[in-house]
């Protein structure tokens, strides 16, 4: 299973990062690919198009209806309805209660973003697994202001196909029961870490602080650590040193273009 960083700004596209979006990749035993992207947030659909083709992916797993997250959907159905020679059958969605109506309403009522026939939108159901080819995704919902679902995504090793690995993806949230689930075993927690310990104490039940993440991490006796989701404004030094007081485990912070072999 590997892992491509698209887009790892928080809140929004930075100069360097298009906002959250993360493919996940799993060869099966015929060799064929099978490609899972985690969020499509602002500006990620462009940058998808360096790995991929984003007709080829076979779902799209989406944390929240935050547009740092979820917004370059709409522009995936201009793209597959548009591209020359048209395109397969609607591609799936998993993402929270509400999704399809909240597509639709950035969609408007212009013809040229009309999504049906493009992206076939399933509902996460807390404990309800989704298998696509050799990866399962397992949603745990998480504290955020809105419905929002971490995702455990298991799959086969890389070069060996016959021991699975687990990649855990918090989407964004606060420390809670369901980010010490999502954690629990993981190779790899790719973390939110966008608030700083000290300057956003009051802000609670958004966002993870480095510190937050590298105890969640250290807890749950998570391998390795990436912390994402760093707003343009914070300094990815402080977010790791605050990581590292309380972890000491195998530490990274989020590139667009990083790739991560479980």
């Amino acid at each position: 299973m590997r892992l491509t960083v698209v887009g790892c700004a928080g809140s929004f596209p930075s100069a360097e990062s298009s906002a959250s979006s993360y493919l996940v990749e799993a060869d099966d035993e015929s060799g064929r690919t099978w490609r899972v992207v985690l969020d499509l947030g602002s500006g990620s659909l462009g940058a998808l198009q360096r790995y991929c083709d984003p007709a080829d992916v076979d779902a799209f797993a989406v944390s929240h209806m935050h547009a740092d997250h979820c917004a370059d959907l709409v522009v995936l159905g201009v793209y597959l309805r548009y591209r020359p020679g048209g395109h397969r059958t609607a591609v799936p969605v998993h993402a929270p209660p509400g999704a399809a109506e909240r597509l639709a309403q950035m969609a408007g009522s212009d013809p040229a973003t009309e999504l049906r026939g493009c992206l076939d939108v399933h509902e996460w159901v807390e404990g309800a697994a989704v298998d696509i080819g050799p990866l399962r995704l397992e949603p745990v919902g998480v504290d955020h202001p809105v419905p929002c679902f971490g995702v455990r995504v298991t799959g086969p090793a890389e070069g060996e196909p016959g021991r699975r690995v687990t990649l855990a993806y918090t989407g964004d949230t606060d420390e809670c029961a369901g980010l010490g689930s999502l954690a629990t075993g993981a190779d790899l927690l790719l973390a939110e870490a966008a608030f700083l310990e000290g300057r956003d104490d009051d802000l609670r039940g958004i966002h993870l602080t480095g510190r937050r993440a590298g105890a969640a991490a250290a807890a749950h006796g998570v391998r390795e650590l990436v912390l994402t989701h760093l707003v343009a404004w914070n300094d990815p030094a402080v977010t790791v040193a605050e990581a590292r007081a309380v972890y000491d485990g195998a530490l990274a912070v989020a590139e667009p273009g990083a790739v991560y072999r479980l």
